[in-house]
């Protein structure tokens, strides 16, 4: 087990590609080298060679070996998610059936592979999912060189009150021994005078000194406080950058008290420079100008936007935003400080050194005070009631639509800080909004901000992104977001992103790595999907929505296949019992679920068939629990889990009536392609290729309710 033990280190180092390079999802997942790492080393894998007919049988009894196991481990596993896994792959695991020495020869390369990377040198990959600033590892200023840059102005204050105690010791000499000796005409001793012109000749040599050393001090401490500062800087852009990433479910702390704490300490240490500068008596410009410089860069970065007005905005609708300043405590007092709001477009973005041109929209109740609260020690001016009466859209290219026009909100103002003589203008946009004027255009603008906050690049030009981005990058991205967005900490699976990838890229019979495949802007939300009236981002946002609403738990828990395609539904299901289902996410109805299961044929065999898919209007109605137990003939969930030992505490009371009670119901199913069935549909009904058959409500006894119909009541 030596080996994995190392392995398992160097892998948390290792790209995606090359993991599943290493250890194929569909053929050895990496979980099979986990759960069996000492078993696969005791064993002998380096004899096997698909020429060397002779050991199939060995191959086929480790290849046996591995399989139970995998089971074993699964029935002993009390989390539920990994017991269904491991099953799964036990199961995926029998296509080797026919062609054990193909196994055993794949464990073989896999080991040497193994050996091959432990003996190269590891390097730690660039991660190309996101660009990044600088690992910050938090937003609290880095004390040590705080307070070494304050130790450095010390000393400066030090070395200026020694200086001007040797000043006044050597006017005292010069007053006291010089001028009364001349004045009573008094001659001392030769020596007496070398004496007392030798002490004033040191005095005035260490005074020298001490100023030689003291600008010397000075122009270590502007150098040090440019680097902090810096620090600083590079610190508030990694903060907004962050929270532009949250949008897409990356974790952000949004604390900004100890970013405020170095802004007010930075502020303290500059002031106290200027004044060692002026009491110098002599002007030193380079030193003036720098220390100004750096004063002006610390007022003008100081202005946050902290909490962003969201990123789709409805003309005509209210919408807040809060913008804080950290330097709010030193701000001069008197003349309240207003700011206001306006809205630009991404050209003007591109250009806020320069006054902004026309107005492209006109915002309401777009000014606000900056306001400071005690007890929080924060200064902010809260725009509680603004809203978009209008807006002026740029000419447009191409096929570009109103939802992929991004726009802005600028904020500024003009603000005096204690100890400065002249007013600062300082400005700060918001990340990018797109502006729409009715409801049914959210989903598209939506896919607008998603695209921009996985893709964008740090200090871009605003709002640049790429038309293209590696699909690795792209799953991330819709895992992140379907995570955070259902509240979940259930990522989506490698038979979840292959599935998508085939749905994005319409290659369903792939069965390769997608992950350096490019997909582009219009694959994710321009083109609709083949033989389908909605594009990728809108199918996969009506599932997200769906589970938010509905199925957090069942999916939570594991209860959920997800994302699948009809090849692997099938794949894992056709040697299944009859009675065994699974859910999964209807891939031609948004925000639907369906359930698959295995029933009987009419010449004695087996189909696999899925029911119509439940929306969110049908899980208003009657939770999924409630569904699941309403139909009997399903009985267990994939791999083999009694359905009502699963479900049973989603099950709500009271049950339905029994004993012949009347309800209205709807009669539903969908038979799948493959069972062949020749049914045919009631007049007035209709079969759809993915959504099966939909009967006219209607009322029946609950008692003789067919097994391959299920109840929906209310309806």
């Amino acid at each position: 087990m030596a080996q994995w033990i190392h392995m398992s280190q160097m892998i948390q180092c290792l790209p995606d590609d090359t993991i599943n390079s290493l250890y194929p999802p569909t053929a050895f997942p990496i979980e099979v080298r986990h759960f069996l790492a000492e078993w696969i080393e005791s064993q002998r894998w380096d004899d096997f060679a698909l020429e060397k007919v002779e050991q199939e049988s060995q191959a086929q009894a480790l290849l046996d070996q591995t399989i139970n196991m995998l089971q074993s481990i699964a029935q002993q596993n009390a989390n539920v998610v990994d017991r269904m896994k491991l099953m799964q792959i036990s199961r995926n695991m029998t296509m080797f059936q026919q062609q054990p020495l193909q196994f055993g020869v794949m464990v073989r390369d896999i080991l040497r592979k193994e050996i091959v990377l432990l003996s190269t040198p590891p390097q730690l990959p660039n991660p190309p999912q996101y660009p990044q600033y600088q690992n910050r590892q938090s937003s609290h200023p880095n004390m040590q060189d705080v307070d070494h840059l304050v130790l450095k102005v010390l000393d400066v204050q030090e070395i200026r009150q020694k200086m001007h105690h040797l000043q006044e010791e050597l006017n005292w000499e010069r007053e006291n021994y010089e001028g009364p000796m001349q004045q009573n005409g008094l001659d001392p001793a030769k020596s007496e005078i070398q004496k007392l012109q030798n002490r004033i000749q040191q005095l005035e040599y260490n005074v020298k000194a001490m100023a030689t050393k003291r600008f010397q001090l000075l122009k270590e401490s502007v150098d040090f406080l440019d680097q902090c500062q810096t620090r600083l800087i590079s610190r508030l852009k990694a903060w907004r950058w962050e929270q532009h990433k949250a949008a897409i479910g990356h974790p952000f702390d949004e604390n900004l008290n100890p970013l405020q704490t170095w802004c007010e300490q930075l502020l303290g240490v500059n002031g106290k420079l200027r004044q060692e500068l002026m009491l110098i008596g002599e002007p030193i410009p380079e030193l003036q100008e720098r220390l100004g410089q750096l004063l002006q860069v610390l007022i003008q970065s100081s202005l946050v936007v902290e909490k962003q007005p969201p990123q789709v905005i409805k003309t005509q609708s209210k919408f807040s935003t809060t913008v804080r300043y950290l330097l709010g405590e030193k701000v001069a007092p008197g003349k309240p400080v207003v700011l206001k709001a306006q809205i630009i477009n991404e050209l003007q973005a591109r250009n806020l050194g320069s006054v902004p041109g026309d107005n492209v929209g006109e915002l309401i109740n777009n000014t606000a005070i900056l306001e400071h609260n005690t007890s929080s020690k924060s200064t902010c001016a809260t725009f509680r009631n603004m809203s978009i009466k209008k807006i002026k859209r740029a000419d447009r290219k191409g096929s570009e639509s109103v939802t992929e026009e991004k726009f802005a909100l600028l904020f500024s103002t003009e603000i005096s800080i204690t100890g400065c003589d002249t007013p600062y203008r300082i400005q700060m946009i918001s990340l990018p909004v797109v502006v729409i004027v009715h409801g049914s255009q959210d989903n598209n603008a939506l896919a607008t901000i998603i695209w921009d906050c996985a893709f964008s690049e740090a200090d871009r030009v605003p709002f640049v992104v790429p038309e293209r981005v590696p699909w690795r990058m792209m799953y991330s991205t819709l895992n992140s977001k379907f995570t955070s967005e259902v509240g979940t900490k259930h990522n989506l699976d490698q038979y979840n992103q292959h599935f998508l990838a085939q749905k994005i890229f319409d290659k369903p019979d792939f069965a390769d790595d997608y992950s350096n495949t490019m997909v582009s802007w219009a694959q994710f939300n321009k083109e609709v999907l083949p033989g389908r009236p909605f594009t990728f981002w809108q199918w996969f946002e009506g599932v997200m929505e769906l589970t938010k609403k509905h199925l957090k738990t069942y999916w939570s828990e594991g209860l959920i296949f997800g994302f699948i395609g009809k090849q692997h539904l099938h794949l894992i299901l056709k040697d299944r019992p009859n009675g065994t289902f699974l859910l999964r996410f209807s891939d031609s109805e948004i925000g639907g679920i369906t359930i698959a299961y295995v029933s009987a044929s009419e010449n004695g065999g087996q189909k696999i068939q899925n029911i119509q898919p439940f929306t969110k209007r049908d899980l208003d109605i009657r939770s999924l629990g409630d569904r699941i137990r309403d139909i009997g003939h399903i009985t267990h969930l994939y791999p083999e889990f009694p359905k009502h030992e699963v479900f049973k505490k989603f099950y709500t009371e009271p049950q339905l009536p029994l004993n012949g009670g009347y309800i209205p119901v709807s009669l539903q199913t969908k038979v799948g392609a493959e069972a062949g069935s020749a049914t045919q549909p009631p007049p007035g009904m209709a079969f759809n290729d993915d959504t099966g058959l939909r009967l006219h409500p209607i009322c029946c006894i609950l008692s003789s309710v067919s097994p391959f119909l299920f109840l929906q009541t209310g309806g």
